[in-house]
């Protein structure tokens, strides 16, 4: 009997959330990855990732661990080759350029259409042919994909989905069709794995459509927020899911805290469309996560997410140095107090799939996320100076 408990097909689902919320996977999963004895998440059966859990995803794929990713990508001690956020907000002047050198054809072609009295018939009607020189897009996600290729492309990694000892699933949504395209499945393997993320995370109006085989691909989250059928419809019987983007309950914060409550309102454009895109992202999700539990009856879905009070993860600057070292070791700690609360109700479930808590690792309030580096005892002044100027590259990261 135990060995038939420990062949379930056991899987992976992070929903998207932007940087942020890729951050937020990455501390999550770090702390799920030391917690959970008999389950390691780098050797799970299933993965799928959407938007930026499909970086997460590919990553887990391809054998690097939650920690692994934390050092790479948060922070940035990859000495070759390190990734830096601002590669995500690159202006892309190639489409701006693109867009610009058809301005004069489509509006020498709206005024014909105007003057011959063709269909739109007014003027303003005819201009409405120039909206075609807009920008797709305000930013340049082609180098993201190159980083992402070089990465899968090292020594003891894949950028090949048919290359890899597990299933992957990125998904990304089809412009033309609106429909959910998860690649790595039969007859979408072909797609190099660097590219279909590149394509799961090209949110609209921020990054241009991604063509793949003559199509035109933008961010998965469209069509559902985390996907999790993909891999339940391919087996899975425990499913980890990780959804980063909760709407904030200010009144729940201000309760917390002890302190007046913050008005959303009050705080402009952007934290009135974030909470109301993460409202909707929420509400979606959870219809799906119930839905789940009647269609897929013998899998069990558990599913990590903020509290509705988590002020910290809400109102985060992602593009500042100390920000994103702040929010990942929040998630950390906080998916650590969530797996202690819950220590009974995941224990019932666990066990039904040879899985259980490290109770006593998540005892040990000593754990962090962050390592602590000591310095060397004696370096040169050559080393020295590079040290210094790597130091002081971050302080003025961090001071933008």
């Amino acid at each position: 009997m135990e060995g038939a408990v420990n062949r379930d097909l056991k899987g992976v689902a992070l929903a998207g959330g932007g940087p942020i919320g890729g951050i937020y996977e990455v501390g999550a999963l770090a702390a799920l990855d030391e917690a959970l004895v008999g389950l390691d998440l780098t050797g799970c059966d299933i993965f799928v990732g959407v938007s930026s859990g499909a970086f997460v995803a590919a990553g887990l794929a391809n054998g690097i661990t939650p920690r692994d990713m934390h050092r790479k990508f948060i922070e940035s001690e990859e000495a070759d080759d390190p990734f830096e956020p601002e590669i995500l907000l690159q202006p892309a002047f190639q489409e701006f350029g693109r867009r610009l050198a058809s301005l004069p054809g489509l509006l020498a072609l709206a005024m014909q259409s105007y003057l011959n009295g063709a269909p739109p018939h007014g003027f303003a009607e005819s201009l409405q042919q120039l909206g075609r020189a807009l920008p797709a897009g305000m930013f340049d996600n082609e180098a993201v994909g190159a980083y992402l290729a070089r990465l899968f492309s090292a020594q003891g990694r894949v950028n090949d989905f048919r290359r890899l000892p597990n299933k992957l699933f990125i998904v990304a949504t089809d412009l033309d069709s609106c429909s959910a395209t998860p690649f790595g499945a039969r007859g979408l393997d072909d797609v190099p794995i660097s590219r279909a993320v590149q394509a799961s995370s090209a949110l609209p109006g921020l990054y241009p459509p991604v063509e793949i085989n003559g199509r035109h691909y933008v961010d998965g989250a469209l069509m559902k927020t985390l996907h999790a059928s993909v891999a339940l419809a391919e087996g899975a019987k425990l499913l980890i899911c990780v959804n980063p983007l909760t709407p904030i309950d200010a009144d729940a914060v201000a309760r917390k805290t002890h302190r007046s409550r913050v008005s959303l309102a009050a705080r402009g454009l952007p934290s009135v469309m974030s909470q109301t895109f993460r409202a909707l992202i929420h509400s979606r999700m959870r219809v799906g996560m119930e839905r789940y539990s009647k269609t897929y009856p013998d899998a069990d879905v558990i599913l990590f997410e903020p509290a509705r009070d988590d002020a910290e993860m809400f109102f985060t600057n992602v593009f500042s140095y100390s920000s994103r070292h702040r929010l990942a070791e929040h998630a950390y700690q906080r998916t650590r107090e969530e797996l202690r609360r819950r220590a009974d109700e995941l224990d019932v479930v666990l066990a039904r799939h040879g899985v259980s808590l490290d109770r006593a690792c998540l005892a040990d309030e000593s754990r962090t996320l962050s390592r602590r580096r000591r310095a060397p005892r004696r370096a040169g002044l050559k080393q020295a100076a590079s040290q210094l100027g790597n130091a002081l590259d971050t302080l003025e990261r961090a001071l933008r």
